[in-house]
């Protein structure tokens, strides 16, 4: 190494803040410049550790000069006292390993666009991705990677990674001031190279080393580093699938949505149990759910996130496929392959709160940058995590951006969006004292209230055709009805009222079902207030609330008749369907997301039973139109018998459009058998049953099958005609019209 000597163009206090990565502006000094001490240009270098460094010309590849060694710690510098203009140069930089030529950040010139910073801090930038975070560019024939983040109380930002050591004096960030955001060109960087961003706060304090928030990739936790991706170009084959979406109506047709864990679906017990990958997932799961006959898949959160236990409800990485599965051209293979198949896939998005791990956004400057200030906006006493600062322009784009990144750059199908009660109101989960009212007086979260509208109205408009529903819980109303007729803007809204009271009856025993009917015939006053969901989740086979199977009551044959009872209720109950993964098959366990369903229960005729009657059910939504086109409407329902309280037994119609054959539901939630039930029906002809969850082929007795009821002109119920059929104990039979008449439309 040259040995170290002073320099008339820096100060001692300007090399002492360089070398200790104190410099507020290093892009000032680093690089060439021209002698301000005289004539010519001046180059200058941090490189620590480097034995040696020469100066080399780009366009000749000859030598110019050595640097001087200005200090041990690694800065280098050298004076051209005879040139005069800027030119391209590289470094031969000597290690104590050898030597490698690489090429100076500190040489590039800004890179970001003015009307991108524009847009991001006014809220409106919905592709942000696509220059904040780590990207492949070229500058002046030279590839490498551009890294950009935003942090505008920082006193200093730089890059850290394995490839500079960790050292975050190497790379030191240029900084815009107006917008708050830095970047630097480091060229030569490898794929998948790790990184995070080393920041000294406004009173020069070192942070804890940050993870990118825009970082596609992460390393697997517990590891925390941001990685780099590089020219990852997808080749999609699902246009067909794309082209036809913007033109579905999703209210009309049949949903029925499986929803999946995918570190516990199944796992791989011989390989040290470890997660099945993307395309593992593609090759197992996709045909799975085809032969059952969903139509959508629905991932549980897959953004980074540190803490298996969280079930990615608290995410660190928003922008990064969990690496527990793969890389991401590995996820958009399983979208592709789902599309191909006829399968649409959504997303679970968690826009709510974010965790207070110190490598992520909590304090990302040294200042509340993403979240709130004030706790009392800004802290959620349930989960001990932060909330997304929502009256932040940059974080409002960070946001919108995120969720047009899925569904863009993923062709995911929609967004189920996370805990959307916690953010509409102000005082969600808090006593009184622990919140303050809006400017208004009220309990309403009008920043949250506003980018919900927001994203639902810019989503939809992007991509027509998707799904945006709400995970919304409370009585809020026009959730799922357009932001212009002064809704929230969603698409669809899980019907939460719905399932705790379906949830209670179906637990109770048998001779007390009597004295609750009304939690089954409640949700029926307002099925048609919001578009709705019906959602037996991951949250109610979790933390003691016992699975599906095991909220039965009586024995084991009851239990498991009682099951499939429910199901064929909620599958011909208005509203879409959503089922947790496990509870096709009756899973005895609670989920536990450490381990794979229990797959060895389908070796048993019983639980194989219960999969059957999904399937079936399944495929019944989907060909019959009465069972799903007008989900939305209250037109597609209407009931024959609501008040037979003491046999605890409902009867219904359900309809389609004006041509499409209406079906009779019945259902007996008690063990008593009814020979000759009556049941009036509005028109005469014959009813062929379709289903009768007490077939053997499910797991039932098979006692009392019919293949068809003929009405007779016996009023009944309000009806003019009735039927009399064979009710089985603890069973739902499903009766198709069948007597169309040939010139005009049914009865």
């Amino acid at each position: 190494m040259n040995k170290p000597r002073s320099t008339a163009t820096l100060t001692q206090l300007d090399i002492d803040a360089i070398v200790h990565g104190q410099y507020d502006d290093v892009f000032a000094v680093l690089g060439m410049h021209q002698n301000p001490c005289g004539s010519g240009l001046v180059v200058r270098v941090m490189l620590p550790r480097a034995q040696g460094v020469a100066l080399i010309d780009c366009k000749s590849g000859r030598k110019l000069a050595d640097l001087y060694c200005v200090h041990d710690d690694g800065l280098f510098e050298v004076v051209l006292s005879r040139r005069k203009h800027h030119f391209d140069y590289r470094f031969r930089v000597s290690y104590w390993q050898g030597d490698v030529d690489i090429d100076d950040p500190y040489r590039f010139l800004p890179s970001l666009d003015d009307s991108d910073l524009y847009l991001f801090g006014e809220g409106s930038q919905e592709q942000t991705y696509r220059w904040m975070g780590a990207h492949s560019k070229t500058l002046a024939g030279v590839a490498g990677v551009l890294f950009v983040v935003w942090a505008p109380v920082a006193k200093r930002v730089a890059v850290v990674g394995d490839f500079n050591s960790w050292d975050g004096r190497q790379h030191v960030m240029r900084k815009y001031p107006a917008s708050g955001i830095w970047e630097i060109f480091i060229p030569a960087i490898n794929n998948y190279a790790h990184y995070k961003y080393e920041i000294l706060g406004s009173a020069g304090q070192l942070l804890p080393l940050k993870a990118d928030p825009y970082a596609q990739s992460m390393q697997h936790p517990p590891e925390t580093a941001s990685r780099v991706i590089l020219n990852e170009t997808y080749d999609w084959s699902d246009g067909e699938w794309m082209a036809a979406r913007p033109s579905t109506n999703p209210y009309a047709a049949p949903i029925t949505i499986y929803e999946v864990n995918l570190g516990s679906w199944r796992r791989v017990p011989e390989q040290n149990n470890r997660f099945l990958s993307y395309r593992e997932l593609a090759d197992e799961l996709i045909p799975y759910v085809l032969d059952l006959g969903f139509t959508h898949i629905q991932l549980m959160p897959i953004s980074e996130y540190p803490f298996d236990g969280s079930w990615g409800y608290q995410p660190i990485g928003l922008y990064a496929p969990s690496i527990r599965f793969g890389n991401p051209d590995e996820l958009k293979f399983f979208v592709d392959r789902c599309h191909r198949n006829g399968l649409g896939v959504l997303l679970d998005w968690v826009p709510g709160h974010f965790p207070t791990d110190i490598h992520g956004l909590a304090n990302f400057d040294g200042s509340c940058l993403y979240e709130y200030m004030d706790l009392q906006k800004g802290f959620h006493p349930d989960w001990n995590t932060l909330i997304y600062n929502y009256g932040r322009c940059e974080v409002i784009s960070y946001l919108l951006s995120n969720a047009n990144y899925w569904l863009e750059e993923f062709h995911f199908d929609g967004l189920r969006v996370d805990a959307v009660a916690s953010m509409l109101y102000l005082d969600y989960s808090r006593k009184d004292g622990e919140w303050s009212p809006n400017q208004y007086g009220g309990r309403e979260h009008l920043e949250a209230i506003e980018l919900l509208k927001t994203l639902n109205s810019r989503m939809y408009n992007n991509h027509p055709g998707i799904l945006m529903i709400a995970e919304e819980s409370t009585a809020w109303p026009g959730v799922s009805r357009p932001v212009d007729a002064g809704g929230l803007g969603f698409g669809f809204k899980w019907n939460m009222g719905w399932m705790n009271d379906t949830l209670r009856y179906i637990g109770r025993e048998f001779i007390y079902r009597q004295y609750h009917q009304s939690e089954l015939t409640f949700g029926i006053m307002y099925a048609w207030s919001e578009n709705f969901i019906l959602p037996l989740s991951h949250d109610e086979v979790v933390h003691g609330k016992g699975s599906l199977i095991n909220k039965m009551p009586g024995d084991d044959w009851q239990k498991f008749a009682n099951l499939r009872t429910f199901f064929a209720y909620m599958w011909a109950h208005p509203g879409k369907k959503l089922l947790f993964m496990g509870g096709e098959f009756a899973q005895y366990r609670e989920w536990n997301h450490d381990r794979s369903l229990d797959w060895h229960l389908l070796a048993e005729h019983k639980h194989r039973g219960i999969q059957s009657l999904l399937r079936e059910l399944n495929r019944l939504y989907r060909q019959w139109p009465a069972l799903h086109g007008l989900d939305c409407d209250p037109a597609g329902f209407q009931w024959l018998q609501l008040d037979n309280h003491q046999h605890s037994i409902l009867v219904w119609l359900r309809k389609g459009g004006e041509f499409d054959a209406p079906v009779v539901v019945l259902v007996n939630f008690t063990p008593q058998s009814h020979d000759g039930y009556r049941v009036g029906v509005p028109s005469h002809g014959e009813y062929q049953e379709i289903l009768n969850t007490d077939s053997a082929e499910f797991g039932g007795s098979g006692a009392s099958r019919q293949t068809s009821v003929f009405s007779e002109p016996v009023e009944w119920d309000g009806q003019p005609h009735s039927i009399a059929v064979s009710l089985p104990p603890l069973s739902a039979l499903y009766l198709l019209y069948k007597h169309v008449s040939l010139n005009g439309p049914i009865a």
